[in-house]
């Protein structure tokens, strides 16, 4: 039986060896590591890990004896989380990422399990929660009697330390800090790492044979399970109101014309891409936005309690200028930001793309998920 350890990890490449050594310490050897990361995880295990010159997963081998050629574990075996464009992912920062994420997960847990002379042990303890999340729902799905979900848990003042990735097998005092930040020395010696079995429920036998004979996508296999309905935005001209995430918000009619002008133009995009969000090719620069006034003031006609264009001014959201779109960029954020909170911006805002004086502005949001009530 070829034991394989999968894990998740994020910027603390630590959990990689501090769980081979609490494997090790119960007599599970593992035959080959497979990590699950991001494009700075990956910077960070390449460099402190795999490093030929001075990696921590060669010493850990050096100090305990064991061969490296007994563990498949390279710079091939790190596999990263990349978007629909193929480019590596930084960080999971939102739903899209995470998307990538659990597409990854479940892609590697069906190829290891594919083999019925493996066995899975799916590591949960490194990476943000969502990354261990990710991670036990593929082993909920594809997890054999075989197969074993682990948790390490590291003496806490060790596990905040960057420099400890292991207990020496020559124990050796280490700086440590104590809850005020003050440093303090103590033995590796003292260290404690626990392997912690999580129990998980499996519904492998549950799947179709369709299901099993090659990896699915998310979405397929997410269709017999719950999940909450991916998040829209719906800008509703005449009632005056946005609507995002189970939540709603009134905007003033000339912000929401201003809005909604950018949303429209994010939804008429024609650009065939999987995902807007490294797409800003209906983004317009300053001068452009100026040239649309007609547009804008076509949307500002359908909002609620818009008044006759013939007793208004030729100023404000009817004579744009490079001052007051700014100005009403700036209310439109702090609208948005108040209604649907901080992390919304970066899907809602109107955002500015290049350097002076070539900027650009639009809405980074999916055109997809976009709804307009005119």
């Amino acid at each position: 039986m070829k034991n394989i350890l999968l894990a998740v990890v994020g910027l603390s490449p630590q959990v990689v060896t501090e769980t081979l050594f609490a494997l090790h310490q119960q007599n599970r050897t593992i035959d080959a590591i497979h990590i699950i990361t991001t494009r700075q995880g990956k910077e960070q295990i390449n460099a402190h890990l795999l490093s030929l010159k001075d990696g921590k997963y060669y010493q850990y081998l050096k100090d305990y004896n064991i061969d490296p050629s007994t563990i498949d574990f390279s710079f091939d075996n790190v596999h990263t989380i990349k978007d629909a464009n193929g480019i590596e992912v930084d960080d999971i920062e939102g739903e899209e990422e995470n998307e990538w994420l659990l597409k990854k997960c479940l892609e590697l847990a069906f190829s290891f399990t594919k083999d019925p002379n493996t066995a899975v042990f799916f590591s949960v303890a490194g990476g943000r929660k969502t990354m261990s999340s990710c991670l036990m729902l593929a082993a909920q799905l594809y997890g054999r009697p075989q197969d074993r979900v682990y948790h390490v848990l590291v003496s806490p003042e060790f596990e905040s330390n960057r420099d400890f990735y292991y207990p020496p097998r020559a124990s050796v005092p280490i700086e440590l800090r104590d809850r005020n930040g003050h440093p303090y020395v103590k033995e590796t010696k003292f260290a404690t790492l626990t392997l912690v079995p999580i129990p998980f429920v499996s519904i492998r036998d549950k799947l179709s044979e369709g299901m099993l004979d090659a990896p699915k996508d998310p979405a397929t296999l997410m269709l017999s399970l719950v999940r909450e309905k991916p998040h829209g935005l719906t800008i509703d001209l005449p009632g005056g109101k946005l609507a995002y995430k189970n939540l709603e918000i009134d905007m003033m009619s000339a912000r929401l014309a201003l809005y909604a002008f950018f949303a429209l133009r994010k939804k008429n995009c024609k650009e065939n891409v999987a995902s807007c969000r490294n797409c800003t090719e209906c983004f317009l620069e300053a001068n452009e936005i100026l040239e649309h006034q007609e547009g804008i003031t076509d949307m500002y006609q359908k909002t609620a309690g818009s008044r006759p264009l013939d007793e208004m001014s030729n100023s404000g959201i009817l004579g744009l200028t490079k001052e007051n779109f700014h100005s009403y960029k700036a209310k439109i954020r702090k609208d948005l930001e108040k209604g649907f909170g901080l992390y919304a911006l970066g899907e809602l805002a109107i955002e500015s793309v290049g350097k002076k004086p070539d900027t650009r502005y639009g809405i980074n949001m999916d055109k997809e998920k976009i709804r307009i009530i005119f």
